[in-house]
This record gives structure tokens, C-alpha cells and sequence, in this order.
């Protein structure tokens, strides 16, 4: 079988690159071992995050890391194989969190974040999905004043620079808006122009739909092996052989399996997050995604139910799995909410792609004619999958992207 075009993962990146190349006319084959929205993209918050204009910086304050050095916090853990496999990139990702280096990083990024909902909004009409989106934004909760005060002037700066929308509440008003709140957090940030999905990965499903409906291709399968030929590329699957002459490698966390065999050294790692569903207790409910920012986790109204998400483990791509973390997170959020019973049999975790300078990886390969790259997204490949969709179309067609690319190249490693 011969395809313009092979895109290697089926997350909400993947997904929606392969949607806007069929759109262009291409024909295009979309693979992965699961089906579409079944990994990374199936487990997250489900924000469409217009208002996350600035990357999670690595803490560089001595007290933070006094604080992390434990290993007992909800929003960070890390496991020493994990920290010792990745010591380079993370090295690198204290570099590039000083304030200096930093502050170049966000308008880069940035420009990415502002297009998000405007670009899930076409491909939210062409799936015919309006009803799994919320445009009522989400709040971010805070339990001290200091904390408050401190991310409202960054809130400031972001709305003066970026275009970010939000309100103000304090106790009263919060209250009033999720009355089954219990009284520790003290006010909140109800970020106005951000979106919800009360099923990620049934959003990234309507996508592949609406991909199909193009013309577009569903490969589900393992892939085993990538190599270039006279014409273009072949990938071999365990159902057979595809060839097409550009392949889009857009695989998360596990592009590191194809970049290393063709030369790539990328310092990319990975993020694990862990999720749970809860039923409510008597006849409450939370009406709005809620941040408890100090503790450093995510309580999500979804069709599944109570959605709780955790912050981010440090641990190998393989690793076993890890609850406490989750655990740790479930007793405060009880104290916060009246959550019922775990309503799924285990915990579900997945992992999140992550480069040292906070920016994914968009654009050509710098030694090999077709191959194009699109990972290393962070906690925002839900968020800015329809944004790199775009921008990958056009620049595999020769048209000027809506953003500078130049920030986004891989060449900015030196073993790119």
C-alpha cells in the first residue's frame, strides 16, 4: 500500500496532523499499536489550556527543592532510576528555568498557546463534537494569601501580553459558584477563555472520525521498523508493510524508539501523571475543573465521573507503577469535595513528553528528506495537537506557517 504520507501516533497530536493533511488532499495512513486517543491523550485534565501561556519551569529556589527532596509532595515525585536515566535533560531543564533564559522561552511558546482553541474550534465543527466541550473556562483554587497574590500578578502580566482572560474570586464567590467546596481554599482564578472536555479521549476519537470521513486511513498496529528508501519510506507493522514518501513522526514519548536508530540524539523525557474516577457522596457535584494549586492536583467533572489527576512522577518510560502519589492527592481532595467511591479498578497512568527548554519538537529532520518531527509537547500535546496540525501542513506544502517556527526546530539540540 502506498500513502502520500505515514503518521507514526494516534495521540491528539498525531490525530489532528494527520486530519489537516487530509484536508490538504494528501493521502495519508494514520498508525499506532492502540486506537486513536487510547494513551496519553485518553488520561489528562481535559483543558484546552488558552490560558497556560508560560511552560512549567523546573523549581531553582533552594527552598522548593528542600520541599521536593522527600519524595512526598502530590505535584512532583520522582524515582531515582528515573532521575539518574534522564540527568542530562533535566540538568538541562534547571538551565533553561533561569529567569533570563526563561523569559525568551515563554512569548516563544506562547505564540503556540494562543492559537489553541481557534484551531480546536475547526476541527470541534468538522467532527460534529460541540457537546464534549464546555467554554465556561476552569478554576485554579489557592489556600494562602501569598500564593493568591503571587500568581494574580503573573495572571496580570499574561492578560496584558498574551491575551489571557480571567476572574477573580474570593471566598464568597467561589463558594458560589461550587457550593459542595469545603472552606480551605481561601479564593480563585476562574480562567475565562480556557476550554473543558468531559471526555478527552472521546474527543480525540471524533477527530480520527472526522480524519476517516476525509479519506484518511486507520492503521491500527505495532510498528517495528522505519526505514528510508529510493522513493521514500517504509514502515513495517506486524500486519505488513506501508510506504509513503513523507512520514510524520509524532509517537509522544516513544519517538525516542525511532530517532535513535536514524541518528537522532533528542534529550527528550518523560512526565508520568496518574488519573481516578469518583463518584460523589449524597447529591453533590462540582460544576467547574478545579485546581488546588499548593497541593498540586486536578479535580475534573467528566462523563466517567470525578476525575482526579495528579501532578507529574519522574520515573522511566517502563517503570512500574506507583500510587502514592495518587493516594496522597486522594486524601486532601476528600477533605476538599465529598468524593465517593473509586469507580475504576486501577489507577490509570500515562506519560507525558517532555524536552529540557519546555518547547515541543515541529518541523523537518535536518538529515533525511521527508521525515518530519512533532513531539516532546509536555502537559499541553491535548491542548496544541490541532495547532501543530496546522502548522505542519503548511510546511510540508511550502506555505509560511502562522508562527516562526525557528524555536520549534530540532536543531536547537546539538545532536539533532
Amino acid at each position: 500500500m502506498t500513502r502520500d504520507t505515514i503518521v507514526l501516533g494516534a495521540g491528539m497530536v498525531g490525530t489532528s496532523i494527520a486530519f489537516h493533511l487530509a484536508r490538504r488532499g494528501r493521502s495519508v495512513v494514520l498508525v499506532d499499536r492502540r486506537a486513536p486517543g487510547k494513551e496519553t491523550s485518553f488520561g489528562n485534565a481535559g483543558i484546552i489550556q488558552r490560558e497556560a501561556v508560560r511552560p512549567h519551569a523546573f523549581p531553582r529556589d533552594m527552598a522548593t527543592l528542600l520541599r521536593v527532596l522527600p519524595n512526598r509532595r502530590i505535584d512532583i515525585r520522582y524515582r531515582p532510576q528515573g532521575m539518574l536515566a534522564a540527568a542530562g535533560p533535566l540538568w538541562e531543564y534547571w538551565r533553561h528555568s533561569a529567569p533570563h533564559t526563561y523569559a525568551v522561552i515563554v512569548p516563544e511558546y506562547a505564540s503556540l498557546i494562543m492559537r489553541c482553541t481557534e484551531e480546536h474550534q475547526a476541527m470541534i465543527e468538522a467532527a460534529g463534537v460541540e457537546a464534549l466541550v464546555r467554554k465556561e473556562g476552569w478554576l485554579e483554587g489557592f489556600r494562602t494569601q501569598r500564593v493568591f497574590d503571587e500568581q494574580l500578578a503573573i495572571a496580570r502580566d499574561n492578560e496584558a501580553r498574551f491575551g489571557v482572560t480571567y476572574q477573580v474570586l474570593d471566598s464568597k464567590m467561589l463558594k458560589a459558584k461550587e457550593p459542595h467546596l469545603s472552606d480551605e481554599l481561601i479564593g480563585a482564578i476562574h480562567w475565562t477563555n480556557a476550554w473543558t472536555v468531559v471526555d478527552p479521549g472521546g474527543l480525540v476519537q471524533a477527530y480520527a472520525q472526522a480524519f476517516e470521513a476525509l479519506g484518511g486511513h486507520i492503521e491500527q498496529a505495532e510498528a517495528q521498523q522505519l526505514e528510508q528508501t529510493a522513493s521514500g519510506w517504509r514502515l513495517t507493522t506486524t500486519t505488513g508493510s506501508l510506504e509513503a514518501e513523507e512520514v510524520v513522526l509524532a509517537a509522544g514519548p516513544w519517538s525516542q524508539r525511532w530517532l535513535r536508530p536514524l541518528g537522532y540524539r533528542l534529550p527528550m523525557f518523560p512526565k508520568r501523571g496518574y488519573h481516578m474516577h469518583y463518584a460523589m457522596r449524597d447529591v453533590g457535584w462540582l460544576h467547574h475543573w478545579l485546581m488546588d494549586f499548593e497541593s498540586g492536583f486536578l479535580l475534573a467533572p467528566m462523563q466517567a465521573g470525578i476525575r482526579l489527576t495528579t501532578g507529574a512522577e519522574l520515573t522511566t518510560l517502563e517503570g512500574p507503577a506507583r500510587h502514592g502519589q495518587l493516594d496522597a492527592a486522594e486524601v486532601v481532595a476528600r477533605r476538599l469535595l465529598p468524593l465517593g467511591e473509586r469507580r475504576d479498578p486501577e489507577p490509570w497512568r500515562g506519560n507525558r513528553p517532555c524536552m529540557p527548554d519546555m518547547k515541543p519538537v515541529i518541523g523537518p529532520a535536518s538529515r533525511h528528506a521527508g521525515l518530519w518531527f512533532a513531539f516532546g509537547h509536555g502537559h499541553q500535546g491535548f491542548t496544541l495537537g490541532p495547532v501543530t496540525g496546522r502548522l505542519i501542513g503548511e510546511m510540508m506544502d511550502g506555505e509560511p506557517p502562522a508562527v516562526d517556527m525557528a524555536p520549534f526546530r530540532a536543531e536547537r539540540f546539538a545532536d539533532a
